[in-house]
């Protein structure tokens, strides 16, 4: 057994026992974001015990590792006093995220317990679209006036990077807040003293609209492998930061959401061990429910070739393999398109490229595994039979690669979820048409 797994069993063990001597040494050896893991595997009675071993300061640390979920249920339970003070130390991103997903009443409480200050910064960031990077930009950034010569520059970091989200990008504004560059704390550590801060500006450095969508923003700080970038408004005024570590949250939100949804099932939106059995099986019963009513269509498909069946009985033994191969080419062929779609690597206008590149890809699939199936089929029912088999095999395979690479593109043009088109939907509907390719197949090689 893994020394994490017998740590959990030995804290849910010494938690239940009311043993608080080992928890406490336990505790001392841990991280913030090791001791968030741990709480989030815990039931939520042995999570609030272990939430008020913590000391005050660790305790803020671990409470915004946590997600949105667990911090909503240990908020619920703390006396007035202790939920004013932890909401009023929260970054304002981290707490309109949770509020963001939280019930009505609950926010109303929130906002309530918090100074002017942090209630107008909370409110601000609620006041943009759920998806944009101005719900989960940080408003806490250095600026520094494109006047102020580099040596006083640190002065100002030393006065203002006490609140920000971080002090490592620094923005270069004029008279009127509009961004004119940005600039590194290295850069200024080692730049010239006589210089200004608006001649060392970095003033190509790219920016985020505040308006953009959060998931394609996020991919941009990792593909210009920054710190941060700053978010302006429409006027280039400076409204926040995007840091790398908030980035790369969103970007692991978005895969996981992806997943889900390309498996199927709708995301959970926490810790898989949190979240209770009903949940889960809510969640995936919307889509096995629309997937087991797209399935008829097979049953519909094998009762209009019913007496092609009928006629030579050993086409019947193929479907399996037949179905089979086509659901998985197609489901390849999809996650490969959603995979490129969210990293930026196709567009929805490369649609006919994808398609033939696919269609390629599916040919030259077919005729290896169509290789396989004209043997089998020879040595089972003959030469004819086999002939049917591998040709279909073939034909599927090209139209599966296509169908499921072109499907998620297709999807985006239409501003619909790409993930939406997951694997069992595309082997469902090729499951379908496959069938139909084949019994055509059958009909003009075996006069049926």
């Amino acid at each position: 057994m893994s020394d994490s797994v017998q740590d959990d069993l030995d804290l849910k063990d010494a938690l239940d026992a009311g043993q608080m001597q080992p928890v406490l040494s336990w505790l001392e050896e841990k991280a913030a974001h090791e001791v968030a893991e741990e709480m989030q595997r815990l039931n939520p009675v042995q999570a609030a015990l272990l939430w008020r071993l913590l000391g005050r300061d660790t305790a803020l640390e671990v409470f915004e590792e946590l997600d949105s979920h667990q911090q909503q249920q240990l908020l619920s339970g703390m006396r007035d006093s202790h939920f004013r003070e932890l909401v009023e130390h929260m970054d304002p991103d981290d707490r309109a995220r949770l509020l963001g997903e939280a019930p009505a009443g609950f926010v109303r409480k929130v906002l309530a317990g918090l100074s002017h200050r942090e209630r107008a910064m909370t409110a601000a960031l609620l006041g943009y679209p759920d998806d944009s990077v101005g719900r989960v930009m940080s408003p806490e950034v250095v600026t520094v006036h494109e006047t102020t010569p580099v040596g006083d520059i640190l002065q100002v970091v030393r006065r203002k990077g006490l609140d920000a989200e971080t002090i490592d990008l620094l923005a270069v504004v004029d008279s009127s807040r509009k961004l004119v560059g940005v600039l590194s704390l290295s850069e200024v550590v080692m730049g010239d003293p006589e210089l200004t801060a608006g001649d060392l500006a970095d003033t190509q450095a790219p920016t985020l609209d505040v308006a953009e969508d959060a998931e394609m923003a996020a991919r941009l700080v990792q593909e210009t492998n920054r710190l941060g970038l700053l978010v302006v408004d429409s006027e280039h005024r400076v409204l926040g930061v995007l840091t790398v570590d908030d980035a790369l949250e969103l970007i692991e939100e978005a895969d996981t959401e992806d997943v889900a949804r390309q498996a199927g099932a709708l995301p959970t939106g926490g810790h898989y061990l949190s979240a209770s059995v009903l949940r889960l099986a809510r969640l995936r019963v919307v889509w096995l429910l629309i997937l087991i009513i797209a399935a008829t269509l097979t049953v519909s498909v094998l009762q209009l070739f019913e007496s092609s069946l009928e006629r030579v009985t050993a086409l019947a033994l193929f479907i399996p393999l037949l179905v089979g191969t086509g659901g998985n080419v197609g489901a390849q062929a999809a996650t490969s398109a959603v995979r490129a779609l969210a990293i930026g690597e196709v567009r929805s206008s490369d649609v006919l490229r994808v398609a033939w590149r696919e269609s390629r890809v599916g040919l030259l699939l077919g005729v290896i595994l169509g290789a396989l199936a004209f043997g089998a089929g020879w040595f089972v029912a003959g030469p004819a039979v086999g002939a049917t088999v591998g040709i279909s095999v073939v034909l599927v395979c090209m139209w599966a690669a296509t169908v499921g690479s072109v499907m998620p593109l297709a999807a985006r043009a239409v501003n619909i979820d790409p993930a939406v088109i997951s694997a069992p939907m595309v082997t469902t509907l090729v499951d379908a048409t496959g069938l139909v390719i084949y019994f055509l197949v059958a009909a003009w090689f075996l006069g049926l």
